[in-house]
This record gives C-alpha cells, sequence and structure tokens, in this order.
C-alpha cells in the first residue's frame, strides 16, 4: 500500500471520530503514513486530502523533500504546534493522547486558540495492525536475517561453556549487523541457568556452563521492520526436568499457534496456550502476554493477553511466546512471529527449529 492509500485509509476514519483533521505525533506513525524517517516530525491528515501536511525542523528540509514529494513540507519547530496552527479555525483537530505529552499538548493548544482539540489515542496507530505485502515481506526478510545469524553463531561454536552471557549477546547482535541488520531490533536478551528463569534477564558477564538451559530473544531491524525469536537450548544433555518443561512450552506454543485465526479474540489466543500450561500446574509460572503484533516498533497491536482486546485479523503480524520459569532452576521460552493469513493457518515467518536442542 502506498502512502497516499494509508492516508487515505486514516482520513476515511476522522467522520467517525468527529475529527476534521488528526494531528500525527508519533513518530512511527508518522513514517507509516508519509514515509519520513527523521527524528523529529508531526503530521496533519486532513478530511480534505489537499490539507495533508508535515512538519519538520530545517535539518531534514532536504530529506523530507526526497521521502514525501506528494505532500507540502513546512519547516518549522517545534514541529507539532506548527503544524496544528495550519489547521483552519472552526474545525476539530484529533490528537494522539496517548504520545502527546502533557507539555506538547500545552504547546499545541497555545498554538491554535480557539480550535476544537479532541483526544484520538490509537487512532493512526490502528492502521498498522493489518500490514500489507510489502510489510509482510520485510518483516519475513528481517526474521530469515536473524535466523541466518543464530544458525551461523551455533555452526561456529559460538553458544559453548566458558562464554558469558554478554559475550554470546554481542556476537549474535555483531553477526545480525554483519547480515545487513541496522541493528538488533530490540535489547538482546541471553540467559544462561537460573537467569532463563527470568523473563527479560540483561546479559551479564556470567559464565555459561556444561548443563545450564540457555534461552536467547532476539530478533533484527531492517528497513525499519522487526523480528522477534526466541529458542532455548541446553548445553550438553538435558535431564528429564528441562525436556519435561520444554515440551510442555512446545505445546503450548502449537496450541497457541493453531488458535491465531482470523475473528479470533485475542484473549482466547493467550487462553489456547495459557490453558495447557495451566493444566500442568505451572499456570503462575507463566506471568506475560502470549504475544504482541510486530511491526515498525517491535511491539505493537494487537496484543494477546489475559486483559487484552479486540480480535484476529488477517493480514496481523504477531508473535506467539509462552514461557515457563522456574525460579532459581531455569525456564523455557518459545517465541515465533507469524502472518495471519485468511483461511488457513497463521504463517510463520521465523523458520529456527523449535524443538530442544542439545549442543
Amino acid at each position: 500500500m502506498s502512502h497516499p492509500a494509508r492516508r487515505d485509509a486514516l482520513r476515511a476514519l476522522l467522520p467517525a471520530a468527529g475529527l476534521d483533521a488528526l494531528l500525527v505525533t508519533d513518530l512511527i506513525d508518522v513514517r507509516h503514513l508519509t514515509g519520513f524517517t527523521g527524528s523529529n516530525a508531526a503530521a496533519v491528515i486532513a478530511a480534505d486530502r489537499g490539507d495533508d501536511l508535515l512538519c519538520t525542523d530545517g535539518r531534514y528540509r532536504v530529506q523530507a523533500a526526497e521521502q514525501c514529494p506528494d505532500l507540502e513540507v513546512l519547516v518549522d519547530r517545534p514541529s507539532a504546534p506548527a503544524a496544528a496552527a495550519r489547521v483552519p479555525a472552526g474545525l476539530t483537530l484529533g490528537y494522539d493522547s496517548a504520545t502527546l505529552t502533557v507539555d506538547g499538548l500545552a504547546a499545541v493548544r497555545d498554538a491554535v486558540p480557539g480550535r476544537r482539540l479532541r483526544r484520538a489515542p490509537g487512532l493512526a496507530g490502528r492502521l498498522r495492525a493489518v500490514k500489507d505485502a510489502g510489510e509482510v515481506e520485510r518483516i519475513a526478510a528481517a526474521c530469515a536475517l536473524a535466523d541466518t545469524a543464530l544458525r551461523a553463531l551455533l555452526d561456529d561454536g559460538g553458544l559453548r561453556p566458558g562464554r558469558t552471557e554478554a559475550d554470546v549477546a554481542l556476537d549474535l547482535d555483531d553477526r545480525m549487523r554483519r547480515l545487513g541488520a541496522d541493528g538488533p531490533a530490540f535489547d538482546t536478551i541471553l540467559a544462561a541457568g537460573p537467569h532463563s528463569a527470568v523473563p527479560h534477564h540483561r546479559p551479564t558477564g556470567t559464565e555459561l556452563r556444561r548443563g545450564d538451559l540457555v534461552k536467547i530473544d532476539f530478533g533484527a531491524a531492517l528497513d525499519g521492520y522487526h523480528s522477534d525469536t526466541t529458542r532455548t537450548f541446553c548445553l550438553g544433555p538435558a535431564v528429564d526436568w528441562q525436556r519435561e518443561l520444554h515440551a510442555l512450552v512446545d505445546a503450548a506454543a502449537a496450541a497457541g499457534r493453531a488458535a491465531l485465526v482470523p475473528g479470533a479474540s485475542v484473549t482466547a489466543v493467550d487462553a489456547a496456550a495459557r490453558d495447557v500450561i495451566t493444566a500442568a500446574g505451572h499456570g503462575e509460572r507463566f506471568p506475560h502476554g502470549l504475544g504482541h503484533g510486530v511491526g515498525l516498533a517491535v511491539h505493537e497491536p494487537p496484543w494477546l493477553g489475559t486483559t487484552a482486546t479486540g480480535r484476529i485479523d488477517a493480514g496481523n503480524v504477531v508473535t506467539v511466546e509462552p514461557g515457563v520459569y522456574l525460579d532459581g532452576r531455569g525456564g523455557v521460552r518459545i517465541e515465533d512471529t507469524l502472518h495471519v493469513v485468511a483461511g488457513g493457518p497463521a504463517v510463520p515467518l521465523t523458520g529456527l527449529p523449535r524443538e530442544l536442542i542439545e549442543i
């Protein structure tokens, strides 16, 4: 979908929201709607297509003209108040109250005295939940690059006793960059032994030891899009409790993937995986949601969890990532990024094997 088509899709949502125009201040939404990738910008999407504009500062004057040739570009700073001031008096201007700060809103109010301002949280971001074919291709490319990097690390013996968590994480990050990634999609999680029982452990100087479970949660950023994968390994032969724990999480992940179909409620998808873990007596040891959307942000709607709302749509790209964490012993998480398609099961974009690999 072209950027003008995306803006038209957002434009179609304005009447129902009671808006004549929307001030877009989240930089990811700005990029999605305009193609602009600078670090300072705001956009106005108006009911009248001819009134759309992008505002940025002088550092990006040339870049904005090159990336957004179909838009009026206003060069001013601060960008949000300057863009808002171009909306004619008497119109109702929406803003994303989930991203615009209190001070930012005050500055916008000062710039548009007499305008009607209305909260419109997540209105622009809602469009990002359903990916077009080009976006799915970019996410798939990021997934394939990350897969290749981890396979190479394993083939080269990079996951072995004696190396530290931090060393292995940096090695994996470097391999992704050398393969062409913009960088890691997020801070790589490399958690060994008891640390693998911490869902979001940060790598330390702790050395990997024979017999450790090693959880690796990682992804690549490529052309603005992201991947997200988790695999859990064992350094040496696994013992019974490690095999049983991995098999349980693998079964829960399979149930979650099977439930990921258009029309399913996000809570039902979460429950499909969670019920497997709960039935095994480990419900309290699965403390996070089942998954989240992936795209220009590595965490974005839709959310899969017990308190999430909404339904799955064809075109969503989401993770399924159940985990069970035994304090002081170790934990297992298995995560894939999947593309939801009409009339069939969700398609995994991550291609690494899911079985427990003993190294």
